[in-house]
C-alpha cells in the first residue's frame, strides 16, 4: 500500500476548522430546500468562499425534477371512532392524526382517498444496511389479499421497494409508522434522478403518509375494528433551477486523472447533521488540498449537489449524465461525504466502501485517527450515482455513534447524523455537530485522498472485487442447480483472478521504473477494468443509465437464480430464459476484463 508519511502528516496538519465554523453558522440560518432562495443562498455562499480562498470553481445551473412535500391530512371517520383511543379532534368532528407525506408520494391536491384501514405488521430496520430492504410482508403473494382496495398501515420508513410492493398488491393509500416520537422526512420514488419516459410509470401512484410510533399504535388498534380513514396529500412537483458548485484542484503529473469528492448541500429543515457538516468538510478539503496542489499528482474535483433530498439524488445524477464522457475516461474514484462530524460519533463501524477499496480505507482510518474500521457494501443510495459508469467508490456515512451506545440509548436505525434520531427532523440543529469529531473525519478524508492521488498505481485491490464477485456467482450456481448451468462463469472468474494477479505483479514492477508512460498505461488499464467490474458488481441496468433506488445484491444481473427453485412451473421457463441471457452478458463482461489485462504492454 502506497504511503507518503510526510505529505500525509502535512495534509492532516493543514486541516483547519475556521471555514467549517463559518459555514455551519451561516447554514444554521437557512432551510436549504432544493430550488428555494435559501438553497440558492447556500450555493452562492459556497462559491463565494471558494473564490475568496483562490480555489477555481464553476457553478452549474441545472433544472432538476423535484417533489416538495407540503402537508398531509389523515382523518379517522367519526362513525368508526372507538372508545379508549384518543386522537386530536378536528372542527368537522373527525379525528385528525399528525402526518407528513414523503417526497414523490401522489399528491391528491385536496381530494380525499377514503378506505378501510388494513394493518400489516412489520419490523423496523435493524441497522443502516437494512434501511432499503423490502419487508417480506410487503411483497407477500396471498390467495385472498386483504390489502387490495384498502389503506395499508405498516411499520417502517416509506422506502420505494415497500411502497411499490404494496401498490402491486392493490393498496389505495399507505401509512408508514416511524419508530420514534418524530416523523422523519423522506422520499418514496424508486426513480434515480430525473425520470425518462420509460421510468415515469414507476412513480408512486398512491398517496403515502408517515406517522409517529404513538399515533401508529393507535391506528393499529383501530384497524382491528374496521376503522375507515381519509387521506389528503399536498406536494409540489416539477422542474426547478438549482445551483451546483464544483471546485477543481489540478494535479501536477497526471492532471487529466481526477478523484471526485462530493456531497449534497440541500437539506430537510436546517439540516446541520445532514448535511451541513458534510458541506463544511467539502469546503475545508477544497481549501486544504488547494494549498497542497503543488504536491498532488492527480486532480481533485469537489462537488456540492442540490436535489438530493427531494429529487432522489437529482444533482449528482445530472452531473453523471452531463459529464459522462469525462467521468468514464478519467475518473479514478469517487468519495462521498454525508453526515460526518456529528456529536458522539466516535466509531468507524459501518463505513461503506467497494470491495477493492477496503484495504485502502481501513489503513487510512487506522493511520489517521488510530481507529479500527469495519466496512459494509455501499447501499443503492447516497449519491452513488456513478456505479453504471464504473469508478471505484468509498465512504458515504463515516463516523457514527458506537453501535453498543446506540443500543443502550434505545436509538433506532436512521440514515445519517451519526446514528442520532435527529436525522431528517426539525431537531437537526447546531448541537448535532461536533467540531472535534469533524476534524478527525477530515483527517481520515485527507489521508485517504493523498494515497489515491499520489500512488504510482491506483491503490485498489481488484482481486478483492473479483473474489467477491466469484463467491456470489458460486452461490448463484448452486441456487440455479440443473436449471441453468453457471459453472462456466465460475471457471471464467478463476481465470480472470489468475490473470489479474500476474498482471498486477508485472505492473507494480513496471511502475517502479522511471518511465511515466508505463505508469499511465497501467492506470489506464485499471480504469478500464473498473468500468467492467464496478457495473458487474453494483448495477443491473445498462451503462450510463441509473438503476432504481432499490437494494441490489452482489452481481445483481444473476439474482434471478435465487427465484428458480420456488418458481411456479408455468413461470420457471421464462425465468430460465432470462437467466441464460444474463449469464451470457456476464460472461461477455468477464471476457472483456480478461482482454484488458492480457493486451500487450497494457496499451493505453
Amino acid at each position: 500500500m502506497f504511503k507518503d508519511p510526510a505529505l500525509e502528516s502535512d495534509a492532516r496538519r493543514a486541516v483547519s476548522l475556521d471555514e467549517a465554523e463559518k459555514l455551519l453558522a451561516r447554514f444554521a440560518t437557512l432551510t436549504r430546500e432544493s430550488g428555494t432562495p435559501d438553497e440558492h443562498t447556500a450555493g452562492e455562499y459556497i462559491a463565494e468562499r471558494l473564490r475568496a480562498l483562490g480555489v477555481p470553481v464553476t457553478v452549474h445551473r441545472p433544472d432538476l425534477f423535484l417533489s416538495i412535500p407540503e402537508r398531509s391530512e389523515v382523518r379517522l371517520k367519526p362513525d368508526t371512532t372507538r372508545a379508549g383511543v384518543r386522537l386530536k379532534p378536528d372542527t368537522t368532528g373527525e379525528a385528525l392524526i399528525t402526518s407528513r407525506p414523503p417526497s414523490f408520494a401522489l399528491s391528491t391536491n385536496g381530494d380525499e382517498i377514503d378506505g378501510e384501514l388494513c394493518y400489516v405488521p412489520s419490523k423496523y430496520a435493524g441497522g443502516t444496511g437494512d434501511l432499503f430492504d423490502t419487508p417480506s410482508v410487503a411483497s407477500a403473494e396471498l390467495t385472498s389479499d386483504p390489502v387490495g382496495g384498502r389503506i395499508v398501515l405498516t411499520e417502517g420508513y416509506s422506502m420505494p421497494g415497500t411502497v411499490h410492493a404494496f401498490e402491486r398488491r392493490g393498496a389505495v393509500a399507505q401509512i408508514f409508522i416511524h419508530p420514534g416520537a418524530d416523523i422523519h422526512e423522506g422520499i418514496c420514488t424508486p426513480i434515480w434522478g430525473a425520470p425518462t419516459p420509460d421510468a415515469l410509470p414507476r412513480k408512486p401512484r398512491t398517496p403515502v403518509v408517515c406517522v409517529n410510533a404513538a399515533d401508529g399504535a393507535r391506528l393499529a388498534a383501530l384497524a382491528a375494528n374496521g376503522a375507515r380513514i381519509g387521506i389528503r396529500t399536498w406536494l409540489r412537483e416539477g422542474w426547478a433551477p438549482c445551483l451546483l458548485p464544483v471546485a477543481e484542484i489540478a494535479g501536477t503529473d497526471d492532471p487529466d486523472e481526477f478523484v471526485l469528492v462530493h456531497g449534497h448541500y440541500d437539506s430537510w429543515y436546517v439540516g446541520i447533521g445532514d448535511n451541513a457538516v458534510g458541506d463544511a468538510a467539502l469546503l475545508e478539503l477544497a481549501r486544504a488540498l488547494h494549498g497542497l496542489r503543488g504536491r498532488l499528482k492527480r486532480s481533485v474535483r469537489v462537488a456540492w449537489w442540490p436535489g438530493h433530498s427531494t429529487g432522489r439524488y437529482a444533482g449528482s445524477t445530472w452531473y453523471a449524465d452531463q459529464f459522462a464522457d469525462d467521468l468514464d475516461e478519467w475518473c479514478v474514484a469517487h468519495l462521498n461525504i454525508d453526515s460526518p462530524g456529528c456529536v458522539d460519533a466516535t466509531a468507524y463501524e459501518e463505513v461503506m466502501w467497494m470491495a477493492e477499496a477496503g484495504a485502502l480505507c481501513r489503513d487510512a482510518i487506522a493511520d489517521a485517527v488510530g481507529e479500527a474500521a469495519t466496512g459494509m457494501r455501499p447501499l443503492r443510495a447516497g449519491d452513488y450515482s456513478f456505479n453504471q459508469i464504473g469508478p471505484t467508490a468509498f465512504y458515504m456515512l463515516l463516523s457514527n455513534i458506537p453501535i453498543a451506545e446506540r443500543r443502550r440509548r434505545g436509538y433506532y436505525a436512521v440514515g445519517g447524523n451519526g446514528g442520532s434520531p435527529t436525522w431528517h427532523t426539525p431537531n437537526d440543529l447546531p448541537p448535532v455537530a461536533s467540531l472535534p469529531i469533524l476534524r478527525r473525519d477530515l483527517e481520515v478524508y485527507v489521508t485517504t485522498l493523498v494515497r489515491v492521488l499520489n500512488a504510482p498505481l491506483y491503490p485498489f485491490d481488484y482481486l478483492a472485487a473479483v473474489d467477491e464477485i466469484a463467491a456470489a456467482v458460486a452461490e448463484y450456481r448452486d441456487r440455479a442447480g440443473a436449471d441453468v448451468d453457471l459453472t462456466p462463469l465460475v471457471d471464467d472468474l478463476a481465470r480472470l483472478r489468475h490473470a489479474f494477479a500476474d498482471w498486477r505483479a508485472d505492473a507494480d514492477r513496471r511502475a517502479a521504473s522511471a518511465d511515466p508512460l508505463d505508469r499511465r498505461r497501467a492506470n489506464a488499464t485499471l480504469r478500464r477494468l473498473a468500468r467492467i467490474l464496478v457495473p458487474l458488481n453494483y448495477a443491473r441496468g445498462e451503462r450510463f443509465d441509473h438503476d432504481p433506488a432499490i437494494k441490489l445484491p452482489v452481481v445483481p444481473r444473476l439474482e434471478i437464480a435465487t427465484r428458480l427453485a420456488n418458481a411456479p412451473p408455468d413461470r420457471k421457463p421464462f425465468l430460465k430464459t432470462a437467466l441464460v441471457r444474463e449469464r451470457n452478458k456476464v460472461r461477455a463482461m468477464i471476457r472483456a476484463a480478461l482482454r484488458e489485462i492480457t493486451a500487450p504492454a497494457y496499451s493505453a
